[in-house]
């Protein structure tokens, strides 16, 4: 199979799912002993956080960048970036590399298409809920994401960076989630849940909803094993 390199740390919390999902991926293709071939940059998230909250998303794309030409020069084939919010910066990261890069929203948005929802709740990052580089890539789709009221997303972000980017699991927040969707959906037709920050995976699951839920770290795995055996196919 190609190699895949990942571009992760942003948090670490949710590149361990990547890293796990990849390796369980590839033994139920090729049973045994198979696990996948991956090359991980895992970066500090504290200065890249800083950067999100001060707005300094230049600094943040060009390490995201030096990032995805290590990874290149290491040998990886394609390149995925764990996290949804910095695909704010996937333009200098695909200008830095020669690489495939699978974009997140992307993948997310042909997962919606074909379940046959089109009004999703956007669950996610206050900045990938607010700002036009994740939504506005949905709707060149044809998806409608709809996003949470002002105070849920104060709430929904929060829970992000002060629980799950830190390994706590609340009950509590679970159930906040719950009420959010639930809300949107009776008063606003959201028909799809997306779990648009890689480290809600944690925390909610399509066990929680009674409309589809999509999981972007699952799928965004789906579509990396996708590329990779077929990139393996071609070249055999």
């Amino acid at each position: 199979m190609a190699t895949i390199g990942l571009i992760g740390g942003m948090s670490w919390e949710s590149t361990a799912v990547y890293y796990r999902l990849l390796n369980e991926g590839v033994r139920a293709r090729g049973g045994g002993l198979h696990s996948a071939d991956v090359l991980l940059h895992s970066l500090d998230f504290a200065p890249i956080a800083e950067m999100q909250a001060r707005g300094d998303w230049a600094a943040a794309g060009a390490a995201l960048a030096e990032s995805a030409r290590r990874l290149e020069r290491a040998g990886a084939s394609c390149l995925l970036l764990c996290t949804n919010t910095m695909h704010k910066v996937a333009d200098q990261i695909t200008a830095a590399t020669r690489l495939p890069f699978l974009h997140l929203a992307d993948v997310t948005a042909r997962a919606v298409l074909a379940s046959g929802a089109r009004r999703p709740l956007l669950l996610a990052t206050r900045f990938t809920m607010e700002q036009n580089f994740y939504r506005g890539r949905l709707q060149a789709f044809g998806v409608e994401a709809l996003v949470p009221q002002p105070q849920e997303r104060d709430e929904v972000h929060r829970i992000i960076y002060e629980e799950l980017c830190r390994g706590r699991i609340e009950p509590a927040s679970r159930e906040r989630y719950r009420a959010v969707v639930e809300r949107a959906v009776r008063e606003e037709g959201a028909d799809g849940v997306i779990l648009g920050c890689t480290e809600i995976g944690l925390l909610v699951s399509q066990d929680d909803f009674a409309v589809p839920v999509f999981d972007t770290t699952a799928l965004h795995v789906a579509a990396a094993l996708d590329y990779a055996f077929e990139v393996e196919t071609v070249a055999a």
